[in-house]
């Protein structure tokens, strides 16, 4: 709204569509008019009004269905939700305007407390003393009296709004307030100023000298702060040299600091470091340095004088997965209406059936339908034993399966033709008891299909089956998009008396893939914590599901997830204990309501890239109950690889978005991995548009060739990852030691392994790691990698597959049903989590992999880094790297005619052949 029509005097007012009024977030009305006197009205059952005084802060954010406007102020907030995200930005701005309205008309009826005002920035600003963020400033100025100085000093207060007439009269010094320009030039000066005087504190601090970009993130200290670092480039350090800069410039009392770490370890860790630079004892630490959980806990204690009651389940590290599967047990016992929706999710719904269109090449399809790939054609299995040719043929099989329907798939069936020839058909599926024939077609709702000649194909069925007289119906593809497809299929079985008998839920879980119902245990987890933390409804849920690509296991799920969240609730209240997740909640009540007053002055957050929304929310609740405090969160928007524990990376990459105004530095220079490892890496992960663009400098130079593939294979169709994995680790144990003088500086050292890998199912070791005479071996999976580091690393199955690199099974769409903004890039979380396993090495990588089924990632690495990736045998013999796909091996063939040549292992996904004629070739893959 325009300042023009604001100082009209006509009162606006503000609510959802008539359609968001049906929920209960959606009864709210506000109002802006001029004639309440620098106030706010809100009706939200009862109404309040809010001083602009009083309100620090305005921000948008997207909820599940809705976007939400959230205003804070001191002693509550207030979220005004169910709006469209152009009504929600458009509200935002109005609010920002009429604050900033009543802000200049307090200014320019105190123009006497001016001169105080001119007085205390010249103070401050004379001389360079330190760096001027706009608290600052605000600081500064909220110690003279009146009402003009609260407006100047106001956290929203927008120069850029202000009437040029009111500028034009204000005190020279103002300019520091009214000119972004002017304290931007002022900080320029000082840090580099700063960076002078401080040289020799910055040349020894931490055990280290701090890069450039080390320096500038410890001096700068706007309102609010992003640190955004690179693998390996001193993320903790940089923390300990802040803390340890604001103290020397006593800027802070240590006992207004705050250090927020996600585990216990690695607050710890920073404690200890923190402790060492000051030269002081751990316990003689004022500063305070802890994980989120604990702090929740503290804030809680100290407010209602005892520590709140956890749930006995939440620090077990499979304490919740062991509940989920109670309440799910509990529910099917007692239940049938769940019952036969969870056995319905686990056999007919493992997988969404996402059309072809979605993927980006038919390749990509081909590789999330299949199980398995097998002469680059794809194979789907079945509860049934038969391998079909898609999912929704999938669905179909299972669903027979689960009611215990005689069938045979694909069939032989004769049918002669008027000419008297015989015509061999072959019906997607014959039930035997009825004699009755069953095609499932793939045509779309207008009678098209997407493949050449299909309707011809299905029509010329249609007309041999009615010559025939056979009993026959149909389903299509359209069906199972429009939700009919299953019931379609009962109904026409019913109509033929076929017998239904529905198998036992202990036949459903002996039957079903174990993986499947890991996946869904992991993934009603995480939607858990969202739904809670949300407050989100069964009616978003399903009105979210009908967005999705597979709707109807989309809504299947939904309801069930619902009712195990309301289990796991119940299970909470009828113990009278919380979780984590509600106890954060909880803290932030306590701060926003005023119960608990904030003595931190300093916030700084580390790995902030694991950031949830309750979390954030105890941050900003922290930072905006106490005036003109400051946040510092650093982190590494690459290594987001948690958002099954419930993190939310639009939190870090939309930081201005979610905390406001802010300075943003980046830490591009890794002290780990070598230049190509580094450069390979951060050229991958960048791939993905949506991550921060940064790069990454390494202080150990390229090491040719450090990136190597070793494709292996097996007779009996699966290689076997830990044998090769134990000859791998022998090969390079007795290299090393042929050149330990080359790297030996103790007569006993020995250089790190690491060997990784996607899922524990894989641990080559069985949790006890070989010993060598000059390597020390450890093993992890790929997300406890992270924050480690090892002179080699060694990862197992980087091949296609649901549980390859990427992992299918982890960007399931459910996940769209809890989280707010989505991301669009394939497999996005699996690519951070791929840079975190590519990372943790300084020398060398390797990669093993399956020769039939090779990761897409390793094709983008030799797209990257060209020559540089070597492709060797276990042994460390030179493999023939096929130019073309990049991915497979040029190998020794034999023509029909005896002629030798070489071609691709990977046909016919790849064609590629040397040393034969085409005509030869051509006819070699029409036999294959």
């Amino acid at each position: 709204m325009a300042l023009s029509k604001l100082l009209s005097g006509r009162a606006r007012t503000y609510r959802p569509g008539f359609l968001a009024r049906m929920f209960p977030s959606g009864k709210w009305k506000l109002t802006l008019d001029p004639k309440l006197s620098g106030r706010i009205r809100l009706s939200q059952g009862g109404d309040v009004d809010l001083s602009c005084l009083d309100i620090v802060s305005v921000s948008t954010s997207k909820a599940l269905l809705w976007h939400t406007v959230e205003i804070r102020a001191r002693g509550r907030t207030d979220n005004l939700s169910s709006l469209s995200g152009d009504a929600s930005e458009q509200l935002a701005a109005d609010l920002h305007a009429f604050i900033n309205t009543h802000l200049f008309d307090l200014i320019g009826t105190e123009t006497d407390h001016l001169l105080d005002v001119d007085t205390r920035l010249r103070a401050i600003t004379e001389g360079n003393r330190q760096y001027l963020a706009q608290a600052d400033l605000g600081r500064a100025i909220a110690s003279v009296p009146g009402s003009a100085a609260a407006a100047l000093s106001h956290p929203l207060l927008d120069p850029q709004l202000m009437p040029a007439g009111l500028k034009a009269s204000l005190p020279a010094s103002f300019a520091m307030l009214t000119d972004p320009g002017v304290r931007h030039a002022y900080n320029e000066a000082f840090v580099a100023a700063e960076l002078r005087k401080f040289q020799p504190f910055f040349d020894d601090l931490d055990g280290r000298s701090f890069s450039d970009q080390q320096r500038e993130a410890c001096i700068r200290l706007e309102d609010n702060n992003l640190l955004v670092a690179s693998a390996g480039s001193g993320k903790s350090a940089t923390m300990v040299g802040k803390v340890a800069y604001v103290l020397e410039r006593q800027l802070y009392r240590p006992d207004e600091i705050l250090l927020l770490a996600f585990n216990k370890s690695a607050a710890d860790e920073l404690r200890t470091r923190i402790a060492r630079q000051l030269q002081i004892e751990e316990s003689a630490l004022e500063c305070r340095v802890t994980t989120f959980h604990a702090l929740g806990r503290g804030i809680i204690k100290d407010v209602e004088g005892r520590p709140p009651q956890l749930a006995n389940w939440v620090d077990h590290p499979a304490g919740e997965a062991r509940v989920i599967e109670e309440i799910i047990r509990q529910l099917v016992e007692t239940d049938p209406e769940f019952a036969r929706l969870w056995s319905d999710l686990l056999v007919v719904h493992p997988k969404a059936d996402i059309p072809t269109e979605v993927f980006d090449t038919e390749a990509d399809y081909r590789r999330y339908v299949s199980d398995r790939l097998r002469k680059g054609e794809a194979t789907i299995g079945s509860l049934a034993g038969v391998i079909v040719k898609s999912l929704q043929e999938q669905k179909i099989v299972n669903w027979l399966w689960l009611h215990s329907v005689a069938f045979e798939y694909e069939r032989q069936l004769a049918v002669e033709e008027d000419d008297g020839t015989v015509r061999h058909l072959h019906p997607d599926f014959y039930y035997p008891l009825t004699d009755t024939v069953h095609e499932h077609f793939a045509l779309n709702a207008d009678g098209t299909s997407p493949f050449a000649n299909y309707v011809q194909h299905a029509e010329s069925k249609r007309q041999a089956y009615r010559r025939k007289e056979i009993d026959f119906f149909e389903t299509t593809s359209a069906q199972a998009s429009g939700e009919t497809l299953l019931t379609t299929l009962e109904a026409e079985l019913a109509r033929r008396a076929v017998h239904f008998q529905r198998k036992s839920y202990a036949e459903i879980t002996k039957a079903v893939d174990p993986v499947v119902i890991k996946h869904y245990h992991k993934l009603i987890s995480t939607c858990i914590k969202h739904i809670r933390a949300s407050h989100l409804t069964l009616d978003m849920l399903l009105e979210r599901a009908g967005t999705l690509h597979d709707k109807q296991r989309a809504k299947l799920y939904a309801r069930v997830v619902w009712m195990i969240t309301q289990g796991y609730s119940q299970k909470l209240e009828e113990t009278r204990r919380i979780d984590f997740d509600s106890m954060i909640a909880d803290a932030v009540r306590l701060v926003e309501t005023g119960q608990y007053q904030s003595p931190y002055s300093l916030i700084l957050v580390d790995e902030f890239q694991d950031i949830s929304e309750p979390r954030a929310n105890l941050i900003k609740a922290l930072k905006q109950q106490k005036a003109f405090s400051k946040v510092f969160a650093v982190g590494d928007d690459w290594q987001s690889i948690y958002r099954f524990a419930g993190s939310d990376i639009t939190i870090f990459t939309q930081f201005e978005a979610n905390f406001g105004a802010s300075w943003q530095g980046r830490l591009e220079q890794t002290y780990r991995c070598n230049q190509l490892i580094a450069e390979t890496a951060a050229t991958f992960v960048q791939r993905n548009p949506e991550q921060i663009t940064k790069s990454v400098r390494s202080t150990r130079p390229a090491i040719p060739r450090s990136i190597r593939v070793i494709p292996i294979d097996d007779e009996r169709g699966r290689p076997e990852f830990a044998q090769a994995c134990h000859r791998l680790l022998e090969r390079l144990d007795i290299a090393l030691g042929s050149i330990a003088e080359q790297w030996r500086s103790e007569p006993d050292a020995k250089l790190k392994v690491l060997v990784l890998w996607r899922y524990n199912l894989l641990d080559p070791f069985g949790g006890i790691p070989p010993s060598f005479a000059n390597t020390e071996v450890s093993g992890q999976s790929f997300h406890r990698a992270k924050g480690l580091e090892a002179d080699y690393t060694v990862l197992l199955d980087v091949s296609e597959g649901d549980y390859g690199v990427p992992s299918r099974i982890e960007d399931d769409e459910l996940l769209n049903l809890v989280i707010p903004q989505p991301e669009t890039f394939a497999y996005a979380e699996e690519r951070r989590l791929f840079y975190v396993a590519l990372t943790r090495a300084s020398r060398g990588v390797y990669l093993i992999t399956n020769s039939r089924q090779p990761s897409r990632y390793i094709r983008e690495l030799c797209e990257i880094a060209g020559d540089e990736v070597r492709y060797e045998t276990i042994e460390g013999a030179a493999l023939r790297q096929c130019p073309v796909c990049l991915v497979g091996q040029m190998v020794e063939k034999r023509n029909k005619n005896g002629t030798v040549f070489h071609g691709c292992n990977q046909f016919p996904g790849c064609r590629h052949s040397e040393g034969v004629p085409a005509q030869s070739t051509a006819h070699l893959h029409r036999r294959a």
